[in-house]
């Protein structure tokens, strides 16, 4: 309640403070309650316990953001011989946009999107400028390059810092893949930067597609929180939710709209317009699946902690894992798949 209402977080005693850090840190947004409770004025309100843990959690995410900028700095300089923008996405992107939902938000790569075309010019560039692949295995390799909308992780053999390089934001095989050129198009230069990103409505739907096409749900609140973020920001913004259902329809993503719409809303009391809700539900008309998905997502989007956990929680995680690989390809090939990724997991082989 306190990421709702985060005055409510005045009125906790000292056991429900050691709770809600506890729930925080295991979903990844400690530092983020911070900011929220910046944002009302009451940070420095709360008890000296908390508050050294919250400003422990918001003096690391600030030193995060310094590595960030230099490692988009030396991204920026492996491939400034191609001639494509340079467009980030997912953390990168609200950091760099300084979106509300980058504040706190510590993430473990960079993401970027690239032309498909451009792909293997791109990877070349950035191993010739230190980072490699440690993917490889020819299954994996396969996996990425030719079902996948990323080419395998690279990570820098000094930094250690890790890269992920997309063509798209839906794997090639999955339905409702949309198409890249269109995302493209649409990007957004950062003022005085010579970055990119992808335009508001986009970043809401990349958002939106990630989390609800996700399989590992561990950061499901965070990435929950980052969508109930955007749409407070972007909503201020003329027109932005008649933008965003049409970009929804033009990009095939109606049905991760409704559910990011759908669970912000019932998660986090988003403030979405009832119309907007209304529209959005005519992509799931139907009534036993709409129930379904509620029984799944209302358990598994809940801080990964022992205390937000139920008997079904497991087994609603692990319906949405299967779901999440039915949605990503085709039964021929997700069944081998799961088969061989299920093996590997148990010998501790596993890259993916």
């Amino acid at each position: 309640m306190v990421f709702i209402t985060p005055r409510l977080a005045l009125n906790l005693n000292l056991r429900q403070w050691d709770l809600l850090i506890r729930q925080a840190r295991s979903a990844n947004v400690l530092a983020t309650l911070g900011y929220l409770l910046d944002s009302v004025g009451i940070l420095n309100q709360i008890p000296a316990q908390p508050h050294n843990h919250i400003k422990s959690a918001q003096t690391y995410a600030d030193r995060f953001y310094i590595s960030l900028k230099w490692e988009i700095i030396c991204i920026q300089e492996a491939l400034k011989s191609i001639n494509i923008p340079l467009v980030l996405l997912k953390g990168s992107a609200y950091f760099i946009a300084e979106n509300n939902a980058a504040k706190g938000r510590i993430f473990s790569d960079v993401d970027i999107i690239v032309p498909e075309d451009k792909l293997l010019e791109v990877e070349a560039a950035l191993i010739k400028a230190g980072w490699m692949t440690n993917t490889i295995d020819p299954y994996n390799q396969k996996y990425y390059r030719q079902w996948m909308h990323e080419i395998p992780p690279l990570r820098h053999l000094k930094r250690q810092t890790s890269i992920d390089v997309h063509h798209n934001i839906l794997p090639r095989t999955a339905d409702f893949c949309p198409d890249a050129n269109k995302l493209l198009a649409n990007i957004v230069k950062i003022p005085d930067k010579n970055i990119w990103v992808l335009a508001p409505e986009d970043r809401v739907l990349h958002s939106a597609t990630h989390l609800f096409h996700e399989g590992e749900l561990k950061s499901g609140f965070r990435d929950l929180s980052d969508l109930d973020l955007l749409l407070k920001e972007f909503s201020a913004e003329e027109n932005f939710w008649a933008k965003l259902q049409q970009r929804a329809e033009e990009l095939n993503q109606q049905i991760p709209l409704y559910y990011a719409l759908r669970y912000t809303c019932r998660i986090l009391q988003t403030p979405v317009p009832e119309k907007v809700l209304k529209v959005s539900q005519e992509a799931m008309p139907n009534i036993i699946k709409q129930t379904l998905m509620d029984a799944l997502f209302l358990r598994a989007l809940m801080p990964d902690h022992e205390s937000c956990n139920n008997n079904w929680t497991g087994l609603a995680r692990w319906l949405l894992f299967v779901r999440s690989h039915w949605l990503k390809m085709p039964l021929h090939l997700m069944i081998p798949h799961l088969l061989r990724k299920g093996f590997r997991r148990a010998l501790g082989k596993e890259q993916h």
